[in-house]
């Protein structure tokens, strides 16, 4: 099953929640790590302060005995009442033990005397509840009787975990809160900022076959949109000429079909309509088969193209001789050109690279599309010449009149008719030049055509090597 699909709003501000969420989060963890760091720095300060303290204490005292008397007054110096303090001479019990929740003692380096305590000494533990203790012990001189004890000391990190447990809510809550705040700013700047492309689907849904000229407005599209709406607008120029190309196509091509099917029903009509002998049955199946052979020759011919149109055929080339190959053409069409009185004047030399039907049917169309318009006594001129490049045909006939730049771009149009004198002295359907087109492409090549002001017309063909 496909997903139904979320919109665009949605997507971008999912995004920004997205990464405000881990951008934001990111700087609470920063702040939240270099907050503990902060903390527990203070408290083994602190901490060191006070063992410290002590051994001042101690070494202003004259015996332990005064020590013990005393005990009260370590216990009020303790920064906690969970933290620890104890005394104790070396190898022996404490002689004064403040351990609330009698942890036990892990492994300590005790400091000696004649050093002072640094931060590498505090040792780090945890208590049953997982909060962070940190332990430290230190040897201390005691007044003029120069007895050495052991001072060890633990601060138990309640205060610093609620600090800590208080500053992590208030993260979790400022990144819900800038997710949400974000994930709704997203949402409604995405939403206004899409209205041009929502009016632009509006205008594309307005777009039907009968209505293929409306285009987008790209004057007014923001910048980012200009080239989608420019490339939307060409599209739809692309498409608007093709369907009109298709429906004049549809039109030519039923025009086309008309006529011979018109003529079969009607001889065929008319044939059923009475009695015949043999010979006016032969005569009707002869007339017949002509109109069935131009309908063949109509449908080889579109298949032709629509196969050229997608690339489907496979052409082999082979060297031919340009003066050979036109002189078999003229040979072929002087029938048809003599009805007219038309006469060939051939030029060529030099060899061409073509797939060697193809070629004769692509200058022999040419060839007799000049002969239906070339000027009845004129001379139909067939050039070829060979270069670095490839080989060009030029075929040139005489016209009644000359074509203008409209009409000359037309001429490759299927079913394209100047006047009625293209089909007045051979059958013709209108694809001639078409395919002569279409043979170029296969080849690599074009075909173009120039007509002077004094009504002289060529036809250029050029195949590439």
């Amino acid at each position: 099953m496909n997903r139904p699909s979320r919109s665009l709003a949605v997507r971008i501000a999912l995004s920004f929640a997205v990464i405000v969420c881990i951008v934001v989060g990111m700087v609470g963890a920063s702040l939240y790590h270099a907050t503990n760091r902060a903390l527990s720095t203070r408290a083994d300060y602190q901490l060191i302060g006070r063992v410290e303290h002590f051994r001042s204490l101690l070494h202003d005292l004259y015996t332990i005995n005064e020590i013990e008397a005393r005990p009260k007054l370590f216990e009020t110096m303790l920064g906690d009442r969970q933290d620890v303090i104890m005394f104790r001479r070396a190898g022996s019990a404490a002689f004064i033990n403040v351990n609330p929740e009698q942890m036990p003692l892990p492994p300590l380096h005790i400091v000696p005397m004649t050093r002072a305590i640094g931060l590498d000494d505090l040792y780090e533990g945890s208590r049953a509840d997982g909060v962070r203790m940190r332990w430290v012990g230190a040897q201390a001189r005691i007044g003029e009787s120069g007895e050495v004890v052991e001072i060890i000391a633990a601060h138990v990190m309640t205060q610093e975990a609620i600090v800590l447990s208080a500053y992590l809510k208030r993260v979790w809550i400022n990144v819900i809160g800038a997710v949400l705040v974000t994930l709704l700013l997203a949402y409604w700047v995405t939403s206004r900022g899409l209205v041009p492309l929502k009016a632009m689907a509006e205008k594309a849904a307005e777009i039907t076959p009968n209505r293929l000229s409306a285009r987008l407005d790209v004057a007014h599209a923001p910048a980012e949109l200009q080239s989608l709406a420019a490339s939307f607008n060409a599209m739809l120029d692309r498409l608007e000429h093709g369907y009109e190309r298709l429906l004049q196509f549809s039109a030519d091509l039923a025009h086309e079909l008309r006529t011979p099917i018109g003529v079969l029903i009607g001889e065929t009509q008319v044939a059923l309509a009475h009695e015949r002998n043999v010979v006016e049955y032969r005569s009707v199946l002869e007339s017949n088969l002509e109109e069935l052979e131009r309908l063949a020759r109509i449908a080889q011919n579109i298949l032709f193209l629509a196969q050229a149109d997608h690339g489907q055929q496979q052409i082999e080339r082979e060297r031919l001789d340009i003066r050979e190959e036109l002189e078999t053409i003229g040979a072929y069409f002087e029938g048809i050109a003599d009805e007219r009185r038309i006469t060939f004047d051939i030029d060529a030399d030099g060899e061409m690279v073509a797939n060697a039907i193809m070629c004769r049917r692509a200058i022999g169309n040419v060839v007799v599309n000049a002969v239906r318009y070339a000027t009845a006594g004129s001379v139909v001129r067939l050039s070829g010449r060979a270069d670095a490049g490839g080989a060009v045909v030029v075929v040139g006939n005489r016209l009644g009149a000359s074509l203008g730049e409209e009409e000359l771009a037309r001429l490759f149009d299927r079913f394209y008719r100047g006047d009625a004198a293209r089909s007045e002295f051979t059958e013709s359907s209108g694809l001639g030049l078409s395919i002569v087109q279409a043979i170029m492409r296969l080849h690599g090549g074009n075909v173009t055509a120039v007509c002077t002001r004094d009504a002289w017309i060529e036809f250029s063909l050029r195949f590439p090597f």
